[in-house]
């Protein structure tokens, strides 16, 4: 297959790539600002490069005009949590979406691969919209936990180094991390709720100053400089106190201030 025709083949999966990344991003907006635990961590995206897809097709007996239909994660998609539980949530969330289909899931954390491998693997069939007109995908999701994307980044890493054929030693070693990782998500899970709790406190403190210091901002172009130097200092005391409610209470009183200032523009 010629350069221009691999250009030609794999940009629209670029395009979901693109596509998928902003949606789950957004998903993680909209749950921030509303103040709540976001149950996807992270996301990122690739496109399988040209080699990887040729060494793929050479090592399943693929012919290059099969690749589409035989090779489904040339469009890849990572979804990392904090918590095992947070996993299945997304893929909740993603079953119930009218913008892809799940045509394949694979549970790896349930049912461990033999190397110790962890991960929740979907394929979906997503549409992007190109000068050709709509064209139908397969794209793969892999979701997993921070701690099992660190294991499988570095066993992917040594896979790679060794071409399957890995030392017993590093590979002994392999498998007593995995189990260590095993470890590490089943005693954060025991304190989830507490860490999920700090989180969300984190979080409403941090939109709450940014629309604090949005309405600081605004005050300066309509009200008296030496009242908005007095709120001002106000708020950095407040802040500096470290009293949600007193920081809360501030919140709604400079809400107040803002409205009645923008009602007197109006006039």
């Amino acid at each position: 297959m010629e350069i221009h025709l691999w250009r030609e083949l794999l940009d629209p999966y670029a395009l979901a790539v693109d596509e998928l990344v902003t949606k789950f991003n957004h998903i993680i907006d909209e749950y921030r600002h509303a103040g709540e635990y976001s149950p996807i961590e992270l996301v990122t995206g690739r496109v399988k490069t040209i080699s990887s897809i040729l060494e793929k097709a050479q090592k399943k007996g693929i012919s290059l005009e099969d690749v589409e239909n035989n090779i489904d994660d040339i469009a890849g998609i990572r979804i990392i949590c904090q918590f095992v539980e947070d996993i299945y949530k997304v893929v909740d969330i993603i079953k119930k979406r009218s913008d892809m289909t799940v045509r394949q899931e694979k549970d790896y954390i349930n049912n461990m691969k033999k190397s110790g491998y962890r991960s929740y693997h979907l394929i979906v069939d997503y549409a992007v919209e190109t000068l050709k007109g709509r064209k139908q995908l397969q794209v793969e999701i892999q979701i997993r936990t921070l701690a099992m994307n660190f294991w499988a980044t570095i066993e992917h890493s040594l896979q790679y180094k060794y071409k399957q054929n890995m030392p017993e030693n590093i590979r002994e070693r392999l498998t007593s991390a995995a189990e260590a990782v095993l470890q590490l998500d089943r005693e954060m899970s025991l304190v989830r709720h507490e860490i999920m709790e700090a989180q969300k406190s984190f979080t409403i403190k941090a939109n709450m100053v940014s629309d604090i210091l949005n309405n600081i901002q605004n005050l300066y172009k309509v009200a008296d400089k030496q009242e908005v130097v007095r709120i001002q200092d106000e708020f950095f005391r407040i802040y500096q106190n470290g009293d949600h409610n007193e920081l809360a209470k501030f919140s709604r009183d400079l809400d107040l201030i803002s409205a009645r200032y923008r009602a007197q523009s109006l006039r």
